[in-house]
């Protein structure tokens, strides 16, 4: 039975509260702060409004699933099996990269206590990442991630 695998897309830099803020935090920072383009914009809105109908928001099915005082650092991670998902975050990655903004990719079979689950994604209370229970690969997205990447 194949062991299974989790994907999260994250800055590199802590937030206020100490976790590391996912992909579509900090491309809607940029958008928020007014620092897309037109094109990035457009893209960013379009691709917002698909994930927000292709999955479920987690803190509609659980109010509490993000609150700090509850579950301090939960974060969402996809499941590997929802490439679907997955896929799509290439774009939001070139926007990031645009504006200077370093995001990696982390994999783990075990990313921390598991608060929330669906058919796509986890939201979980993150454990240390350590060499023995995650593989980090950090990527450079200033090219468009080929199909083998």
């Amino acid at each position: 039975m194949q062991e299974r695998l989790y994907v999260r897309f994250q800055g590199v830099a802590r937030s206020r509260r100490g976790h590391f803020p996912g992909v579509f935090a900090l491309a809607n920072g940029l958008a928020r702060d007014g620092k897309l383009n037109e094109d990035e914009y457009r893209f960013w809105r379009a691709n917002n409004d698909w994930y927000n109908a292709a999955y479920p928001d987690p803190s509609t099915t659980d109010p509490t699933v993000y609150d700090y005082e509850l579950h301090p650092g939960a974060v969402a991670w996809f499941k590997s099996t929802a490439a679907h998902l997955i896929d799509r975050v290439s774009g939001y990655l070139e926007i990031l990269d645009a504006h200077g903004v370093p995001c990696e990719r982390i994999e783990s079979p075990s990313p921390g206590r598991i608060i929330y689950e669906d058919d796509v994604q986890v939201v979980v209370v993150p454990l240390e990442i350590t060499p023995s229970t995650a593989v980090q690969q950090q990527r450079s997205w200033g090219r468009a991630p080929s199909a083998a990447s």
